[in-house]
């Protein structure tokens, strides 16, 4: 593709964001906030929930450059890590109190992590067009 335009750029930014909430608040369902179990049980649940992001921004990489398809596989992987390590009941997932400070501090950090996700997802998508 040839090279992206600041309009393609504040494009990608507001159909990531667009693709962020469908996918983390409007898709999640559920059985996908069994995320936090103790044990094992947290794998699939966290997986669907994760291959949801993975699969909704899938097309949006595949229109802008199908060679960097993987880019799918990259969301899916800091998606997971990211909410385990948030909802774990082992890790910050104990500060499950929603009146504390502590909470909101870890739904915020998880929240930046995700946006900074799609930040790189962005900015790779830009520069290797040129």
């Amino acid at each position: 593709m040839t090279n992206y335009s600041l309009e393609w750029v504040f494009g990608l930014l507001i159909i990531f964001q667009v693709k962020h909430f469908l996918a983390d608040f409007v898709f999640q369902n559920v059985y996908m906030l069994r995320k936090g179990s103790p044990g094992w049980d947290f794998v699939v649940p966290l997986s669907i929930h994760a291959g949801v992001h993975a699969l909704t921004s899938l097309p949006i990489i595949l229109y802008f450059n199908p060679s960097l398809w993987y880019l799918a596989i990259f969301d899916f992987v800091v998606h997971f890590m990211t909410d385990r390590l948030k909802a774990g009941p082992r890790y910050l997932g104990r500060f499950d109190d929603l009146s504390s400070k502590a909470y909101w501090i870890f739904f915020g950090a998880d929240q930046m992590v995700h946006h900074l996700t799609h930040l790189f997802l962005i900015w790779m998508l830009v520069t290797s067009a040129q």
